[in-house]
């Protein structure tokens, strides 16, 4: 089962940004809100880099006006800022 099976159970309403299947890392639940599908934001812009052919200046750009500020409402889906692995988090 992919993730966007697995989202498509588990999110009665969530909706998916088209295009960033490979992105998909889970969903999000905050209190009072319906839980939201959840996106690797670097992944995201690699998609971008390589699909699209975008050099990561312009494909930052673009994800942040196109994808990530996408506002649709209370079901919009989530982007991660994932720590570094190898680095300690203050």
């Amino acid at each position: 089962m992919s993730v966007r099976q697995w989202l498509d159970e588990q999110l009665e309403d969530g909706l998916l940004a088209d295009g960033f299947d490979q992105a998909l890392i889970g969903y999000v639940e905050q209190f009072g809100r319906p839980p939201v599908a959840l996106y690797d934001r670097a992944a995201c812009i690699r998609i971008l880099m390589d699909r699209d052919d975008m050099g990561r200046e312009e494909a930052e750009e673009f994800f942040e006006f196109n994808v990530a500020g996408a506002c649709v409402g209370e079901h919009t889906p989530a982007f991660a800022v994932l720590a570094p692995e190898n680095e300690t988090v203050p």
